[in-house]
């Protein structure tokens, strides 16, 4: 698979998914797990991500069908589900997400479906090819990996190093047990033939994890983005200042 860069937002504007279009990454997801995102937010989003040939992803707070219903329905292009440790859930979160292998309620009228212009088939078609990731981030969702990956409807794995670490009694993410996990997931994403993903602070980062076998990157986010280069300007203004006041 092609390796994909995106970020995380967390900032509810929709000028931030515009500019992110002109940037050259592959997607965006807006973030309404950990960020103040209601529908009608996350449907502006995505609007803003079809008028910038972006697309937006939503990692949704829940795993509530109407939620994941609700995401889809306003036409993002997949969904990052959090926190899914068992195969039970797993089939619960595509029989809400999928029409060919689950249960999706259908409407014509949404933007998935091009406001009922494109015809039953093709919405229905349309609607499964959005990208279903479910997130790994528990000691119990490592075992369940394998299962999970392998999934019919299931696209791939996240991998929440976060969570991750606390679940295992862990406050760093590169302790050895929660690296053995990360590997762990990995492989069994790769073993199922599904896409890998995971977040991470850096490119470089990114580069490490893509020599293992990741190949979708969430890097950041915009407001991490907007602290560096804000520091980075402070920093250089200080600098300027401070040659200045060497020169005088």
């Amino acid at each position: 698979m092609t390796i994909q860069l995106g970020t995380f937002v967390k900032t509810c504007s929709p000028q931030i998914i515009e500019v992110l279009g002109t940037s050259g990454l592959d997607f965006a997801v807006v973030d309404a797990e950990h960020a103040p995102f209601g529908r009608g937010e996350i449907d502006v989003m995505v609007m803003a991500g079809r008028a910038a040939g972006l697309p937006v992803l939503v990692r949704i707070p829940d795993h509530r069908a109407s939620t994941i219903l609700n995401a889809l329905d306003v036409g993002a292009a997949g969904l990052v589900v959090p926190h899914v440790d068992t195969l039970e859930e797993a089939r619960a979160i595509v029989d809400a997400a999928r029409f060919g292998v689950g249960n999706r309620g259908y409407s014509s009228s949404p933007r998935f479906a091009s406001y009922g212009s494109i015809g039953r088939a093709a919405a229905l078609a349309k609607g499964d090819e959005a990208l279903l990731l479910c997130q790994i981030e528990s000691g119990e969702g490592v075992e369940n990996a394998g299962a999970i990956a392998a999934l019919e409807g299931v696209d791939g794995l996240f991998i929440g190093r976060a969570d991750l670490s606390l679940s295992l009694g862990e406050t760093d993410i590169v302790a050895p047990r929660v690296v053995a996990a990360t590997h762990r997931i990995i492989e069994a994403g790769l073993a199922a033939r599904k896409r890998v993903g995971m977040f991470v602070g850096s490119a470089e980062e990114a580069g490490q994890f893509a020599r293992e076998g990741v190949d979708w990157f969430v890097v950041g986010s915009d407001q991490s983005m907007l602290r560096q280069g804000a520091r980075a300007v402070a920093d250089n203004a200080a600098r300027v200042a401070s040659a200045e006041r060497q020169v005088q």
